[in-house]
């Protein structure tokens, strides 16, 4: 059974973050709160940890994951910008923003879109995530909490805890953090295009 974190949600306790970090580096799974909703994470190498997202979520092995980031920097190591991606980006983010780019090399095959060759990207404005990708130094591989069947994503972290504690590792406990999921821009053809309108003000894109 998952052990359930509470953390304040400003200010989270670094002892949290340590604990949740180390799940991260043993391949484990977690919850954790992001600007949107809850989330599912796992470190970018973490295949086992993949599999089980994909079957707590039921879908199949091409389900879009996407990678969360700390900043602009540390985009770049997975996608490639060029200058106009790059103003939206800075304009945007940190933000309840999923951004679709051409993927570099450093992306690995189980997170391209493979026929297009385009990863998601995202970098949350949540006190929480944002602590603990500082304190994991290393981006997160991510999906929205959503389970089969839901209409919504899951927000309460005790709710939570009682549908999916058997299959996670961790459940960092923040509080409500909302029912919408990210606003989904793709970048990486001639001019964005919005592919689905959520927490993150869509008409920019429209």
């Amino acid at each position: 059974m998952a052990e359930r974190l509470e953390l304040h949600p400003t200010t989270p306790q670094a002892r949290f973050l340590r604990s949740a970090s180390e799940r991260l580096r043993d391949g484990g799974v977690i919850v954790y709160p992001t600007d949107s909703c809850y989330a599912l994470g796992c470190a970018i190498g973490a295949k086992n940890a993949m599999e089980r997202i994909q079957h707590i979520r039921q879908t199949g092995k091409h389900h879009f994951f996407t990678v969360i980031c700390r900043d602009l920097s540390e985009i770049a190591r997975f996608a490639r910008v060029d200058n106009w991606q790059y103003r939206l980006l800075k304009a945007f983010t940190p933000g309840p923003y999923t951004f679709v780019l051409r993927a570099t090399r450093e992306v690995p095959r189980r997170l391209l879109e493979e026929r297009r060759r385009t990863v998601g990207i995202r970098v949350p404005d949540h006190a929480v995530v944002r602590a603990l990708l500082e304190e994991f130094a290393e981006p997160l591989m991510s999906t929205t909490l959503q389970l089969p069947g839901d209409e919504m994503p899951m927000t309460d972290a005790r709710e939570i805890e009682g549908r999916i504690g058997h299959a996670v590792d961790l459940i960092l406990d923040a509080g409500n953090c909302g029912l919408q999921p990210s606003t989904i821009v793709d970048l990486s053809g001639s001019e964005p295009k919005l592919l689905r309108a959520g927490k993150g003000d869509p008409r920019p894109f429209q």
